[in-house]
């Protein structure tokens, strides 16, 4: 069976320095906002070409505690809205949501998959205040035409970049490109921890204060606090293990072009549609929209091949979101129908994915 991720291959390479990164922790004895933390903050600031990284339990709380730092300096309140594309996953929506904020969804673009930048200006309204984007897939959601619509209208432009650990716009990779961005460090990531981590990088300092706070009780000074916070930190260990591969993420992520490249290149299905070839993508995830996705994944599956879907039910359509499950978002609703995900790793070998194609181009 060709797995559709495995992690214990995918982090072989990176054991022994990984184990000695564990083993200087373990020396130090101190397992929480400590050297280590701060050398992987550091060092994936200068990564991602911000002034801060503050570390912080793991994606969703990155983002969770932007905009709630954005209300502690006054730039939000609730009921304000922010532009979301409609097929994230449900973590950028419940960051939004969490902070008593209004998602307004806007419908992705279905050649590129990412959020419609000709849609966003009609859906501002007086109570706008912040834009997200979304670096789904590892393909970089931001455009010139959005960055324009948000100086022009003063908004603030939040990246989830919880997929994207390395991909580029330009000159600038992502999570620099906005006024702050969310990152996940979950295992499966690109640049993925031993567990749960995530990161807030920005060149703001005062939001970089807060956040830090926040993530810390809503404390800078022991027993003192500032504000009514949250207990969201990197540890010691995660720290560690992030910054040893770090030093292989722009290697791994070239792995991961190849795969993709092979496989814009070579699969000819009339019923598969593939995505246009993007050099700045990272290819987190390689979906493929398939009308008949189901029969696909159980034909892959039965010759061997394991997939996933990213994701088979939009947010609009989830249980927990009933007041939307009336709204029609035709083209989120088609991606979420049809999406189908091949493994696109950097242990996957060549021969694996040579199988891989021959198997979709006789499907």
């Amino acid at each position: 069976m060709i797995k559709y991720l495995e992690l214990k291959r995918v982090n072989a390479p990176y054991e022994e320095e990984m184990r000695q990164a564990m083993d200087r922790v373990l020396q130090r004895g101190w397992y929480l906002k400590g050297e280590a933390t701060r050398q992987f903050e550091h060092h994936y600031a200068d990564y991602i070409g911000t002034r801060y990284c503050v570390g912080c339990g793991n994606g969703l709380d990155a983002l969770t505690l932007i905009f709630r730092a954005y209300k502690e300096m006054g730039v939000m309140k609730d009921g304000d809205e922010v532009i979301v594309p409609a097929n994230t996953y449900i973590a950028s929506i419940l960051a939004i949501t969490e902070n008593h904020l209004n998602p307004v969804l806007v419908e992705p673009d279905i050649h590129t998959l990412q959020i419609d930048d000709n849609l966003i200006e009609q859906a501002i309204t007086s109570r706008t205040r912040a834009v997200m984007i979304v670096h789904l897939y590892g393909r970089c959601a931001y455009t010139d035409r959005i960055g324009e619509i948000c100086r022009r209208h003063g908004l603030r432009l939040i990246e989830d970049n919880a997929q994207a650990h390395g991909c580029k716009f330009g000159n600038q990779r992502t999570g620099s490109l906005g006024d702050a961005a969310g990152h996940s460090f979950y295992p499966g990531k690109n640049l993925g921890a031993l567990g749960d981590a995530g990161a807030i990088t920005t060149n703001d300092a005062e939001l970089a204060e807060i956040v830090s706070a926040l993530g810390n009780y809503g404390s800078h000074q022991k027993y003192v606090f500032d504000y009514q916070g949250r207990n969201s930190r990197m540890d010691e260990l995660q720290a560690a293990m992030l910054d040893v591969k770090l030093k292989y993420l722009d290697e791994a992520n070239a792995k991961r072009k190849e795969i993709a490249s092979l496989y814009i290149n070579k699969v000819h299905h009339p019923q598969i549609v593939i995505p246009q070839s993007d050099r700045d993508s990272v290819w987190h995830i390689f979906p493929i929209l398939c009308e008949r996705r189901d029969d696909l994944q159980d034909y892959l599956k039965v010759n061997g091949v394991e997939t996933q879907i990213h994701y088979p039910i939009p947010p609009h359509q989830q249980r927990c979101h009933a007041e939307w499950n009336e709204i029609s978002l035709p083209v989120t609703e088609r991606i979420h129908r049809q999406e189908i995900s091949l493994p696109c790793h950097p242990a996957l070998t060549t021969e694996e994915v040579d199988t891989i194609i021959h198997l979709l181009n006789k499907s």
